[in-house]
């Protein structure tokens, strides 16, 4: 059945077949061939109750809470904020990329709507100011990926919708080393920059009552995050409700500091509306696909063919880093969770190793695949922006990048406690 599904899978992505649509044929030939009751018969229960859970409901609205904040204009006075605040250090305005897209990530949930805002904001200004193309849009790439990281995050949702782990716990354990990941993002341009000054501009330096000042376009996010995030933790609210209270938030303090019409509000929405759809028919491709593999016995099968092999659990994470790591170049980033999800996570369950901690690792190794060659998403979302150039300077620019997150993988699997601190500290 392994083999099958592996061969059935890549088959069907090379054809480039939707992800849900192969997710969902995966699940029919499983049924067939392999399973001895007919569940197909369960698909219609299986596909109202995927969609009807409350849990979901999280993702639009922090889809449309990210849009809000792009259309309205909140995002470029952020950039444009920080560029006072960091551009003094050897890199000049690349460390402002990093830190918008930082910033965006706590409200916007999307590592390619995080990509897209900063790119848009500031290609022009690499352009005006001489900037290294390869370093400049490959760290915006690179800070783009935090927003599946730092909460709050649509893919640690699905993960803790598919693998019924929680999602306030999954929150807290991604703080830390997205944090840590855009400082290491900062000090890798540091070095570049010191090494060979010429890549990263000039260095410039903003009187401190005008940096002073900048601070006031940083509240909204601060605000926007600090009512998010407070509100699950204080326990008045939901990931989901919390959600919501976001959106309202984001309404008000877009119609405070940036721009609020009726054109904002419909490409808002249509925004949005495109977004989910996408996610909830990969979502729901997912969760038949998951019952069909239980139904059938393939976690038998799998934890039986490892134990085959007699690794180890340590062997068996570097087994599983590899993989990810592979399926990263070819595979679309949700599509290679919610595929990879159902075979991975209860093997690495049973070894002993905590699901939280083990999300957060898997979102580091799906962050890598946003930006390595050839399906990186943000890649091409950042050389769109471009609208000139080649696209090998964005992946060129983003390998320094990598490498941050190789040192992040190992961090987390050498110093378990990065991810679980907080969450066993509040729990």
């Amino acid at each position: 059945m392994i083999g099958s599904l592996t061969v059935g899978l890549l088959g069907l992505l090379s054809l480039s077949i939707p992800v849900g649509i192969v997710l969902f044929l995966l699940g029919f030939g499983i049924d067939t061939f392999y399973s001895p009751f007919p569940l197909i018969k369960g698909l219609g229960n299986l596909v109202w109750s995927t969609s009807n859970n409350a849990t979901l409901i999280a993702i639009p609205f922090f889809v449309l809470l990210g849009e809000i904040l792009v259309r309205s204009g909140i995002a470029a006075r952020t950039y444009a904020a920080l560029d006072r605040w960091v551009s003094w250090l050897p890199g000049g305005l690349v460390h402002a990329n990093v830190a918008t897209a930082t910033m965006f990530s706590a409200t916007s949930g999307s590592s390619v709507a995080t990509a897209a805002t900063v790119a848009t904001v500031a290609m022009p200004q690499a352009e005006k100011l001489g900037y290294d193309p390869k370093l400049f849009s490959g760290a915006i790439a690179a800070g783009g990926t935090l927003g599946i990281m730092i909460p709050p995050s649509i893919n640690l949702i699905v993960y803790g919708f598919l693998t019924q782990t929680s999602i306030p716990r999954l929150f807290l354990a991604g703080l830390i080393p997205g944090i840590a990941l855009a400082l290491g993002f900062i000090l890798i341009t540091v070095i570049i920059c010191m090494i060979r000054p010429g890549l990263g501009g000039e260095r410039r330096v903003f009187p401190f009552p005008q940096m002073m000042r900048a601070l006031v376009q940083l509240v909204p996010i601060f605000l926007l995050f600090t009512i998010i995030i407070g509100t699950i933790y204080k326990g008045w609210a939901t990931p989901t409700e919390a959600a919501a209270v976001g959106v309202a938030g984001a309404v008000l303090i877009a119609a405070f500091f940036g721009r609020v019409d009726l054109d904002m509000f419909t490409q808002s929405i249509l925004g949005t509306i495109k977004i989910t759809s996408m996610i909830m028919l990969v979502v729901i491709g997912a969760s038949f696909l998951n019952f069909t593999l239980a139904s059938a016995g393939l976690g038998r099968e799998l934890q039986g063919f490892m134990e085959g092999l007699g690794l180890s659990p340590f062997n068996t994470i570097l087994v599983v880093v590899c993989i990810y790591i592979v399926l990263g170049f070819f595979i679309e980033t949700l599509s290679l969770m919610v595929v990879t999800i159902p075979i991975i996570v209860p093997l690495v369950v049973a070894q002993g190793f905590d699901p939280i901690w083990f999300g957060i690792l898997m979102i580091v190794l799906i962050e890598m695949a946003l930006i390595t060659p050839p399906v990186g998403l943000n890649l091409y979302v950042v050389q769109g922006a471009r609208k000139s150039g080649r696209m090998s300077e964005v992946m060129l620019g983003a390998i320094p990048y990598v490498i941050a997150m190789l040192i992040m993988v190992a961090a987390l699997i050498a110093f378990p406690q990065i991810a679980l601190f907080l969450p066993n500290a509040l729990q």
